[in-house]
């Protein structure tokens, strides 16, 4: 817990780059966003993302993704894996319990995998392994997104792929980039909600580089003392797109107007609940493939009722482990946050300096591969 709360607070000295940030961002009321009393509102003039959107063509929409069946297919294959792997264990009395997010036997207790919503065409999860480089483009220090030159970066994200393609042939890997391109900050900023948004074109630059490696998207918002009613309909514009997904970080949604930082920040299931009916909106009003949504989770208290979120067909929810540190206290908070409160798809996360400062060593894909339930969303900040 203490290296999770030490996470929270380096991530605040991220906030140090508040002047930059701002400067590249669009808090101000020159671009139209701000309605009234500070609420940021869909900004009309950013149509850019939505014509992409609109020539998307409708054979091409679903086919990254899975048919409902194949969904379905996988789904069972993973269940019956599981299955397999605690009876197993069982039978044999002489077996070493595993340790900490890697014990089949735990995992089923706590009932994975749990009941799933009716599956659409289109589906990236189950069958699937989405991995991704995080980060903010004006940042060195965010993840490695913003620390590496463009090529470089992409090159780097595409060999970390292949080590996935190579430790699990059986599961397509797709490749994306998650942007937050709405970032905590330690000052009130012209918002007043200790919060900096990126300006349209940051935001679609990266969604191009995405595109250019047949990747996906992630628009990943740090709420400050705002609210996600707010902030989320400005990025409609680009979710319109079948290849853009969504994440919500609880660690900096701050309430009662705690600065971010100070504390560790809260999203209740009613957040959670109000955000994928606005992305079901979204799916159905423009016939696309279901949504992925990522939320971040390194302690209870980030997502306290879990068990209240209300899962549809039209959205993906992954519950994705975002503590740092040395391996076995990765595999501690995996089982204790995540096992521990089922909610659909799970997720890890890796730094690779926050991680290996103290001389530990970055989980690989065969490590990964040993937690019960496998991860099958993967990022390196």
């Amino acid at each position: 817990m203490n290296r999770g709360l030490q996470r929270n607070f380096q991530a605040l000295a991220l906030a140090a780059l508040v002047t930059s940030l701002a400067a590249c961002g669009d808090d101000g009321a020159a671009e139209g966003e701000k309605g009234k009393d500070g609420a940021v509102v869909v900004d009309t003039g950013a149509a850019k993302g939505q014509d992409t959107a609109a020539q998307a063509q409708a054979g091409n929409r679903f086919a990254m993704g899975n048919s409902a069946a194949q969904a379905q297919q996988c789904m069972q294959q993973r269940q019956a894996r599981l299955d397999s792997a605690a009876q197993a264990l069982l039978a044999d009395s002489t077996a070493k319990r595993p340790g900490a997010g890697r014990n089949p036997v735990f995992a089923k207790e706590q009932g994975w995998y749990p009941k799933m919503p009716e599956f659409r065409d289109g589906v990236l999860l189950p069958c699937n392994r989405i991995v991704v480089y995080y980060g903010n483009p004006n940042s060195t220090r965010m993840g490695a997104l913003g620390e590496f030159p463009r090529e470089e970066m992409l090159s780097r994200l595409q060999r970390q792929v292949e080590q996935w393609r190579q430790a699990d042939p059986n599961t397509p890997v797709i490749p994306g980039l998650h942007m937050v391109a709405v970032v905590a900050q330690g000052d009130a900023g012209p918002s007043g909600h200790y919060r900096t948004q990126m300006r349209d074109t940051q935001v679609d630059s990266i969604y191009q580089m995405a595109k250019s490696i047949d990747g996906i998207f992630f628009v990943d918002i740090q709420v400050g003392t705002d609210d996600i009613r707010n902030i989320l309909p400005r990025f409609d514009y680009i979710l319109k797109n079948p290849d853009v997904h969504l994440a919500v970080d609880p660690e900096f949604y701050m309430r009662e107007g705690v600065v971010p930082g100070r504390k560790i920040g809260t999203m209740y299931a009613r957040d959670i609940n109000w955000v994928m009916d606005h992305l079901t909106k979204i799916v159905q009003e423009h016939n696309l493939p279901p949504k992925v949504l990522i939320i971040h989770r390194f302690t209870r208290g980030m997502v306290p009722d879990v068990q209240n979120v209300r899962l549809r067909p039209e959205v993906q929810l992954v519950m994705h482990m975002d503590g740092w540190g040395a391996p076995w206290l990765k595999y501690d908070s995996y089982r204790d946050y995540i096992v521990r409160y089922p909610a659909q798809f799970t997720g890890w996360k890796n730094f690779y300096h926050n991680d290996t400062k103290k001389g530990d060593p970055l989980t690989t894909p065969n490590d990964l591969l040993q937690l019960w339930p496998e991860p099958l969303y993967i990022q390196y900040q």
